[in-house]
């Protein structure tokens, strides 16, 4: 009834983006302020407050299990993130990360197998668990801990029939617009923060002789997806959030004038043969070119644009610096003015299926600021969302950069819509007709072969 994550197209996308071999050695637990942002930069000597955790009762020698999709290498950071609840505790994780993990915890869920804990990557499979009846709600400190450090928005997600079942763990920021520092400064180019003056840039480039942007959508069975997060991204700047939210629930059709407008505003881009596909070839060729490739003829001096999410910094080759004054860095994709900053980004929520006290104790520890800085300390290409951490944490630049816009107290957040909508529509004729729009087909037809797939 729900569309399936996303996140197994974006793996590909991730692989190498942790750096596998950091590891946590913490101090023994102490009465320090729980905020362990605020105690700097070096996780070895990091000590966390275990009051918390107390509450919860005797638990040591108890285990969690957790099943995710995350896996090898960036397991290893989430591991290593655990240990200070292990020892203040006593408790013992262990954990499962499994390629197949979307398919096979509503498998486990249904046959009444589930694990503890789930790291479940989008709002419609939430709902997927939830109406197997085996996923237990939120205890009370976590719902305070999201009401404290995320906000109604993202507890939202999360929330099914009235029901709050689990906090965000990690985030990505989609509204990105990658580049090269280099070429802008060369050309006297300045980062726009406007739609309007991201298009005189674009026009700028093409006076120019130059090729603003590139962009691939291939990725087997999912070829298409880039296109949605596009079209999403125009949708929430040009109509804003509420009409976005009617978007996604379908209280509006697919095939109506905001819709439109927005996959118009996409074609003025990547349907304009002036402006792509740099280095790459024509409009149509952004269906033959995989996403993991779509940007990398920025290096090469042949685009000089390439919209896409914060994790994409990993397909750049190893050697890359990936910095504001780097070879590569990326700008936020801006709003109708500068004053707006609708953000469009995706996550994991924490799911349980069990109500013992150590489940309940380390979904507390999850949703904790503790838990975010103790994971952005030893991490790269990680970052989260909740208002609690101290970005100076976060020291790859990229996680900077999506840290900053993610806790922009002016951002107006929204979750990937495809991935809320329906199977038949979010991971099958959204996909489909945008890779047919891209090849060929009109607006019109297009948005109206999306409504038809909706569930009646």
């Amino acid at each position: 009834m729900f569309g399936q994550p996303k996140s197994p197209r974006f793996r590909a996308a991730l692989a190498g983006t942790m750096s596998a071999g950091l590891v946590l050695g913490l101090a023994a637990c102490g009465d320090s302020d729980s905020d362990s942002g605020t105690s700097g930069s070096n996780a070895s000597a990091a000590a966390i407050d275990c009051a918390p955790y107390t509450k919860f009762g005797d638990i040591k020698g108890k285990t969690v299990s957790i099943y995710t999709s995350i896996v090898t290498p960036e397991d290893t950071p989430h591991i290593d993130s655990y240990k200070p609840f292990e020892q203040c505790t006593g408790a013992t994780i262990k954990y499962e990360g499994d390629k197949a993990f979307e398919t096979q915890v509503l498998v486990r869920a249904k046959a009444g197998n589930p694990p503890d804990i789930a790291y479940v990557p989008q709002p419609g499979l939430v709902k997927q668990l939830v109406a197997t009846g085996k996923a237990v709600p939120a205890p009370e400190e976590v719902s305070a801990n999201t009401d404290k450090f995320f906000g109604a928005d993202w507890k939202a997600y999360a929330t099914v029939d009235g029901k709050f079942y689990g906090a965000p763990l990690g985030a990505n920021v989609k509204s990105l617009v990658w580049y090269s520092p280099k070429s802008f400064k060369d050309a006297g180019y300045a980062v726009p923060t406007t739609l309007d003056e991201l298009k005189a840039l674009s026009d700028k480039m093409v006076a120019d002789k130059k090729k603003p942007w590139c962009a691939g959508i291939s990725s087997g069975d999912a070829t298409g997806w880039p296109l949605t997060d596009w079209m999403e991204d125009f949708m929430l700047r040009l109509s804003g959030p509420e009409t976005y939210d009617k978007w996604v629930s379908h209280e509006i059709p697919f095939n109506g004038p905001e819709s439109t407008a927005a996959l118009d505003a996409v074609g003025a881009y990547l349907k304009n043969d002036q402006y792509v596909n740099g280095g790459l070839g024509d409009v149509k060729s952004i269906a033959s070119t995989t996403f993991q490739d779509g940007g990398l003829p920025i290096l090469e001096g042949t685009c000089e644009m390439h919209r896409q999410a914060s994790f994409y910094a990993a397909n750049f080759p190893k050697e890359t610096n990936i910095a504001e004054d780097g070879d590569i860095f990326a700008f936020y994709l801006p709003g109708k003015d500068a004053a707006s900053k609708p953000v469009l980004g995706a996550g994991e929520f924490v799911i349980a299926f069990a109500d013992r006290p150590e489940v309940k104790a380390f979904q507390t520890y999850l949703s904790s600021d503790t838990w975010a800085n103790e994971k952005a300390k030893i991490s790269s290409g990680w970052v989260s969302a909740n208002k609690g951490l101290n970005q100076a944490n976060l020291k790859n630049p990229i996680d900077a950069l999506a840290g900053k816009i993610l806790l922009d107290p002016n951002a107006t957040f929204r979750f990937d819509g495809s991935d809320q909508m329906p199977a038949a529509v979010g991971a099958n004729a959204f996909w489909k007709q945008a890779t047919s729009w891209i090849t060929g087909q009109d607006t019109k037809t297009t948005v109206d072969n999306i409504e038809k797939a909706w569930p009646k």
